[in-house]
């Protein structure tokens, strides 16, 4: 992934790469486009240089004692011609240029994100040198191809300007030519030097900004809004905010003050140039070596192969700093599959004798403690598994790799025998259904919050009524202000056409796990079903239902149910205890309790809490009737 190296080390192969990739973009964005805003640039390069011979003719004929009107006239009229065709070509290159950087911007950002499916692991996302990258590289993707496409133009734009007036210049003094354009060089040198520092300070700033925008969106958002007002947290966290952009401020304050002593210095060394230039003309003149209109032409000269350099300078070092940017853009875009597949040609089968864990051993990094150590465990096709452990046990850990989001360190885990590492990714998740412990709540419509589980039921009606009902949620979702088409959110509101479906509706946490599980019974006829947590959220009443809805579902299904309220598995077949990243013990219900081990110990913790408890006890006695010191 990106670093600080990679943007100060930056390549020149990389520049090329670049700016094929940028060109390639433009290219498939509109080629026919492309094309006439390179004929609109190169004619708008040229008219200045037009304009100034022009004006030089026009004072040549007009200071002659033998003037006759239709000796200026075609001057005249070449002159106001080059005026309007000077003002009409910006124009239609502005809009052009805006065209070409939507229509960029568009292709550039669907690639992004397509690029980004191929992670088919978590371990990228949960990087914050990758979330760097990936900030910078949505941005990227947003204007800096444009941008850098339009910054190879208007360097081009400023090249065959400059080009013009040198040759024009070359004709009146080619010393004064010499000097003009040898000025070029350091300022060249002295704005790549800047736009790298420039691009230097986005990379550097770019966990700054992230802490600001996270202290800031606290601060906003509904969801933290209790917590901040009850606990007083606000000032706390706005200082934070408030440090984070003080910090940024000070890398842009000190990149400013860069800037200030480089171009000022640019702009002396142009005037000083300049100002001899008029010198040098004005005394050329009075000895009559030069026409009036020769002294236009040379001041326009001058003027105009300074500005070109200057802006040639300019456009170079932007379109390197946006070169530099772009980098993370391709970085992300090139970047291999963090979890390859090794391919062996077959498809995945339904599932016909059982997923097998052999040996496994998985920690989140190598600095990182161990989270599973040597885990064996068989998930017989048709069984129902219920996986039980403290907080930090391996549980949401297992699941993750059994959906392959992380591959174990060491061991295998084989879908009827054959390691899932050599199988798609895509298929072993689609012969998935899943209810994760964080499941997400989508700022979507009821309709599309169920129908993410899946997409191809989207525009069927029944099937989405049918899973929220199997879910115990589509009385609540009918009876919403738009039904099944309320918008589950308050984060966007008020549609194109005013109309109820804008409306937002917050849902409880319990109904939020609710459209969870809907989300996942939709996805039916799944080899196997996970369910991680599934009725943490809910009342006992709510919770017995449930179980019982879950337990004619999963019927015959393949199964792994986890969760800490032990009353919600004590009929699954198989209840598997971990503790520390180790199978404790498996067996049925009254197998384990009958052995007294961990799980025996957890139930009677928990069955305790709902005994009656003698309020003449010491509250320390009543807490450890209840269970409340096992927390």
């Amino acid at each position: 992934m990106s670093t600080p190296a990679r943007v100060v080390g930056w390549k020149a192969w990389g520049a090329r790469s670049g700016v094929a990739e940028a060109i390639s973009l433009a290219w498939r964005a509109g080629r026919a486009r492309l094309l006439l805003e390179v004929l609109v640039t190169l004619t708008g390069a040229a008219l200045p240089v037009a304009a100034a011979w022009f004006t030089k003719e026009t004072i040549d004929r007009l200071v002659r004692a033998d003037v006759e009107p239709r000796t200026v006239l075609p001057a005249v009229l070449g002159l106001v011609g080059s005026g309007l065709l000077v003002a009409v070509s910006t124009r239609v290159a502005r809009y052009l240029r805006a065209e070409s950087d939507r229509a960029i911007g568009l292709i550039a950002q669907d690639r992004l994100f397509a690029s980004l499916e191929r992670f088919t692991g978590l371990a990228r996302f949960e990087d914050p040198s990758f979330q760097d990258t990936l900030r910078l590289a949505q941005q990227s993707s947003g204007y800096a191809s444009g941008q850098l496409v339009g910054g190879l133009l208007s360097t081009l734009t400023a090249l065959v300007t400059a080009a013009g007036f040198v040759g024009s210049l070359l004709v009146i003094s080619p010393l004064l030519t010499l000097v003009v354009v040898l000025a070029a060089g350091p300022a060249l040198l002295a704005q790549l030097r800047l736009s790298r520092r420039q691009a230097r300070v986005a990379w550097e700033i770019s966990p700054v900004q992230r802490r600001e925008f996270f202290y800031s969106t606290l601060l906003s958002t509904v969801e933290a809004a209790k917590e901040i007002r009850l606990f007083g947290t606000g000032p706390f966290l706005r200082d934070r905010m408030r440090a984070e952009r003080i910090a940024s401020n000070l890398a842009h304050r000190r990149l400013d003050r860069q800037e200030l002593l480089t171009h000022g210095g640019l702009a002396l060394m142009s005037a000083a140039i300049g100002g001899a230039g008029l010198v040098w003309a004005a005394v050329q003149a009075a000895s009559g070596h030069l026409s009036v209109g020769s002294i236009s032409m040379l001041v326009a000269a001058i003027a105009g192969v300074q500005n070109g350099m200057a802006q040639a300078t300019s456009s170079v070092a932007n379109a390197h700093q946006q070169l530099l940017l772009f980098d993370h853009y391709l970085t992300v875009t090139r970047a291999a599959p963090d979890l390859p597949v090794r391919k062996t040609g077959r498809r995945l089968s339904s599932l016909t004798t059982g997923i097998e864990l052999r040996d496994v051993w998985f920690r989140y990094g190598a600095d990182h403690p161990w989270v599973l150590r040597g885990v064996n465990l068989v998930i017989p096709r048709g069984r129902v598994v219920a996986l039980v452990g403290a907080n930090g046990a391996g549980k949401s850990t297992l699941v993750k790799l059994l959906c392959r989001f992380y591959d174990p360190e060491r061991g295998t885990i084989t879908w009827d025998g054959e390691d899932i590492r050599d199988l798609s990714p895509e298929e072993l998740r689609h012969r998935m259904s899943v209810v994760f412990q964080d499941f997400m709540r989508y700022d979507l419509t009821a309709a599309e919050n169920v129908g993410m589980g899946d997409i191809t039921a989207m525009g069927e009606p029944r099937r989405l009524e049918q899973a929220a009902r199997m879910a115990g949620v589509h009385e609540t979702l009918t009876a919403l202000p738009a039904g099944y088409r309320t918008q589950l959110s308050r984060v966007f509101h008020g549609g194109l056409n005013g109309s109820d479906e804008s409306i937002g509706v917050q849902l409880s946490g319990g109904q939020w796990q609710r459209v969870a599980l809907a989300r996942a019974f939709l996805r039916d006829r799944r080899d196997l079903l996970i369910l991680d947590e599934p009725s943490s959220g809910l009342d006992p009443a709510a919770e017995y239902e449930l179980s019982a809805r879950l337990r004619e579902h999963r019927a015959g299904q393949t199964s792994i149910l986890i969760s800490h309220r032990l009353g919600t598995i004590r009929d699954a077949d198989v209840i598997v205890t971990l503790v520390d990243g180790r199978v404790a013990e498996e067996g049925s219900h009254d197998e384990l309790m009958r052995r007294g081990g961990h799980y025996a110990e957890l139930f009677r913790l928990q069955a305790r809490g709902y005994q009656s408890v003698d309020p003449a006890k010491p509250a320390a006695a009543r807490r450890e009737d209840v269970g409340w010191s096992t927390s």
